[in-house]
């Protein structure tokens, strides 16, 4: 009979003991665990801190009991495995209650310790407000700290996924909160653009963002940097990585990794051809790289358990590695990465390249109408997607799925592009972000459309003489650009082509890349040699700044909307003016967009009167029909109709401005 025994709880483990008596009614299964909990949600208490879980017994997945009478196996908890005898088969524990100790017998072994938080060694790190969140037991405390306390303010030190959960947590339960990041820029997996974009909504809600700058020292109510500055800190949570529990595995002989974890084969087994591992203590293959790498997610971790069950009993079931595929959202704010980032192809040895889109994740004229953000990194030879990232308040996990298995599967640009993707207006767009990310790609690839990235603007400009081009509409040039850029709206860039110099590069950029783009081929007809659209446009300038500045280029920054957690944010309605009756107005402007664009700017002296109302008959425009009336919207096409409309009416002097480009530029 086999004896299948399995070190460590919670993800790879419990998924192994289960899988494990699936495939064997017979074998006797052995779970031994040194915590007190052997199988939770670990990936819920942040949530259960912010009180968005409001029933700790939710986070509860099985106990010993549950496990023994729905899978007949023996789960022992708070017990400590302290060493394992290869030759004998038989592994020796230690009760952490009371002290005793006992022998198991295993016909096969396997290990799903995982890893445990990084414990930095900081003056004051040992102090009761000092937390780390790992477990329930981590959790509880932390609970009862913010309720027996009423803690004020609080420092999360380190803002990858867990430290940026924990940030939202805390301010949820009402604290001040600070986040300290080593790295350049918080989420240091990430590009600074897509990090930008979290950046953002951290001081949207008021969260302090400290990068580059390390702790030196915690006090009882505030925390020392490296900068200099102190911080104010009733709670202190450190949250700085994760360490693979190996010392057992070291103290067996097993070998280990050279990325640091326990090394197994494509079976999940370990140097021992009776001793199996999975989860947060392994290295695997990575994918797309094809190199050994550590990759603690509990998606991998439950994967890796099923199949080391399977191939303890006998199976020969080949792990194909994993592509990192991980996803956080900060308050509203979610973003995501799968695969290699552009530095980690490049780093690899890969001849990579990657573009950016920013676009709605519905179809705009539908309510509710997001922009999600999609950079697509790929291998410049052979088109293969090699990984990606994705930001956005809506749609985001969507597209970063499509990323993973087109990186997973190898799939190419070219494929994207021609790829359907589901298509309703309250859903998605005909032509996806992903397909037009595609698109971008091969411009890019041809040569049709090259592009920079934000990241590569402060080498690009070095030593150089260029021309940059702002082609937005002056409002949003007004409120941020480029500094040095000239300002020539899309609209009015044909007229103006002979005021641009040649013979120099020439580098243009809209809000999200696609007027960029048209702007780009308009120069490249007119016979300019070198030119380039921003990948992304200002949006991914102004997460690029956000996130970690530019050295030799200057962006102003766009002021930060506050937000708050009750959703009280007062905000300014703009109403249209529907009673223009007034005879005497010998000329009438009127803007016939939605309320909403209005506000972001208009020709002045005009009036809002959406089309809509035009349409239904709710603007009274006076009884002079022959007086001037000159209509706009964003592009003319709007204003088109409205004119249309009033003409049928009766009105004989009616002009259809165009776009507010146009207007603007004709004043």
């Amino acid at each position: 009979m086999e004896k299948i025994v399995i070190i460590g709880g919670v993800a790879a483990g419990a998924t192994a003991a289960a899988k494990a008596r699936r495939i064997s009614p017979d074998a006797q299964i052995t779970m031994l665990e040194a915590g007190p909990d052997v199988s939770f949600a670990n990936c819920g208490l942040p949530y259960y801190i912010a009180g968005d879980i409001e029933s700790r017994s939710k986070l509860i997945l099985q106990s010993p009991q549950s496990f023994k009478e729905q899978y007949d196996v023996d789960v022992f908890v708070n017990t400590l495995v302290t060493s394992i005898d290869k030759t004998a088969h038989v592994v020796y524990t230690k009760d952490m209650q009371n002290g005793s100790s006992k022998q198991y017998e295993y016909t096969k072994l396997i290990l799903a310790q995982g890893g445990r938080p990084v414990q930095p060694d900081l003056p004051g790190a040992d102090q009761d407000h000092v937390y780390s969140l790992w477990t329930l037991d981590d959790m509880d405390k932390i609970d009862a700290h913010l309720k027996n306390n009423d803690p004020k303010t609080a420092v999360v030190v380190g803002g990858g996924f867990i430290g940026l959960e924990m940030v939202e947590a805390l301010v949820k339960r009402g604290l001040n909160v600070h986040v300290v990041e080593k790295m350049p820029h918080v989420m240091s997996l990430m590009d600074a653009e897509t990090a930008g974009f979290i950046t953002r909504e951290l001081h949207a809600y008021g969260v302090g963002v400290h990068t580059e700058k390390g702790v030196e020292k915690i006090n009882d109510r505030s925390v020392e940097l490296d900068s200099g500055e102190t911080l104010d800190a009733d709670l202190v949570l450190l949250s700085i990585g994760v360490r693979p529990t190996l010392q057992l595995a070291i103290d067996a002989g097993l070998e280990i990794g050279k990325a640091g974890g326990l090394l197994v084969d494509e079976y999940l087994q370990t140097s021992d051809a009776d001793i199996y591992a999975a989860g947060d203590m392994v290295e695997i293959e990575h994918r797309v790289s094809g190199k050994k790498v550590r990759i603690p997610l509990a998606g991998p971790a439950n994967r890796q358990g099923r199949i080391a069950a399977e191939n303890a009993l006998g199976g020969e079931h080949a792990y194909k590695g994993s592509i990192g595929t991980s996803v956080v959202r900060v308050f509203e704010a979610v973003a995501g990465i799968t695969g290699m980032s552009l530095k980690q192809a490049k780093a690899a040895g890969i001849d990579a390249d990657a573009v950016v889109v920013h676009k709605e994740h519905h179809t705009s004229y539908y309510p509710g109408a997001e922009t999600v953000s999609v950079m697509v990194v790929y291998d410049r030879q052979t088109g293969v997607v090699l990984g990606g990232q994705t930001a956005g308040y809506k749609g985001a996990d969507k597209r970063l799925d499509i990323l993973a298995t087109a990186a997973a599967a190898k799939i190419k640009i070219e494929e994207i592009a021609d790829m359907d993707f589901a298509y309703s207006p309250p859903i998605g767009t005909a032509n996806d972000a992903m397909n037009m990310a595609a698109y971008a790609a091969e411009n890019k690839l041809s040569g049709f459309s090259p592009s920079l990235l934000a990241s590569e603007l402060d080498e690009f400009v070095i030593g150089k003489r260029l021309v940059v081009l702002d082609v937005r509409d002056v409002f949003a040039y007004q409120k941020s650009n480029l500094r040095g850029a000239h300002h020539l709206p899309l609209e009015m860039l044909p007229q103006h082509l002979e005021a641009i110099p040649k013979g120099v590069p020439v580098v243009v950029y809209d809000e999200n890349g696609k007027k960029g783009h048209q702007a780009l081929r308009t120069l490249k007809g007119a016979g300019f040699d070198e030119v380039y659209n921003i990948s992304g446009g200002h949006t991914s300038l102004q997460r690029h700044a956000m996130a970690v500045g530019f050295k030799n280029i200057e962006v102003s920054l766009l002021p930060v909307e506050h937000k708050s957690i009750d959703g009280k944010e007062e905000l300014t309605e703009v109403e249209s003016n529907q009673n223009v009756s007034q005879d005497e107005m010998s000329r009438l402007v009127v803007d016939v967009r939605t309320p909403g664009e209005f506000m972001t700017g208009a020709f002045p002296d005009a009036v809002n009167i959406p089309l809509d109302d035009i349409t239904a008959g709710k603007a009274d425009f006076g009884s002079n029909t022959n007086r001037e009336i000159i209509v706009y919207c964003a592009s003319g096409a709007r204003s088109a109709y409205a004119m249309q409309i009033l003409q049928q009416r009766g009105y004989t002097n009616v002009t259809n401005g165009g776009g507010i480009a146009a207007m603007m530029a004709h004043m």
